[in-house]
């Protein structure tokens, strides 16, 4: 079976348990870890991932990461001076941490999802360099009644989560899925 499958087979399991009403936010979030190789297989079976979702009786809404920063970045007045010295683009990370709550607040508001619901994040891996991952989760749980669902490509360890198997890590209190571990 392909770990992609096995995740999905987790996951499922996972949802369909009834969710308690009193979780903080950071214990509403849902991390399903799979090595970054297998990205494009994730991506091309993420439908079955909502229709896992609303078999177990919940509503699914998707918001996708992968081009949130070149659509940022090209709408910024100096952007291409940042294009000739990239390096001056450390300096913008944090407005694009703000450009990335406020869409996903937006998203939210449009939406409507209710605390039946998922809303899953993809396209994690392109902050890999830009931004903390766990400090766009903890802006974006906050936002969700239900279940925050965050597509995570990469590594759980010991408690401890690497982006793209990235050196720097970090320990949060996240659900974790795995392909590996059975629920």
């Amino acid at each position: 079976m392909s770990k992609i499958k096995q995740l999905l087979r987790n996951y499922s399991k996972h949802i369909a348990i009834p969710w308690r009403t009193d979780a903080a936010p950071a214990q509403r979030v849902i991390f399903c870890v799979y090595n970054e190789q297998h990205e494009r297989a994730l991506r091309a079976r993420i439908d079955e991932f909502e229709l896992e979702t609303t078999r177990a009786g919940h509503s699914w809404f998707r918001f996708d990461l992968s081009d949130t920063f070149a659509e940022w970045l090209a709408g910024e007045r100096y952007a291409r001076k940042y294009f000739q010295a990239p390096e001056l683009i450390d300096n913008l990370l944090p407005k694009y941490q703000d450009h990335l709550t406020k869409r996903f607040g937006e998203f939210i508001e449009v939406e409507c999802p209710d605390a039946d619901s998922v809303v899953a994040v993809s396209g994690v891996g392109s902050l890999f360099g830009l931004l903390k991952v766990r400090n766009v989760v903890d802006e974006f749980a906050p936002q969700v009644s239900g279940r925050l669902l965050v597509f995570f490509p990469g590594s759980f360890e010991n408690n401890n989560y690497r982006l793209l198997d990235g050196y720097d890590g970090w320990n949060y209190l996240a659900v974790p899925i795995t392909a590996d571990k059975e629920i």
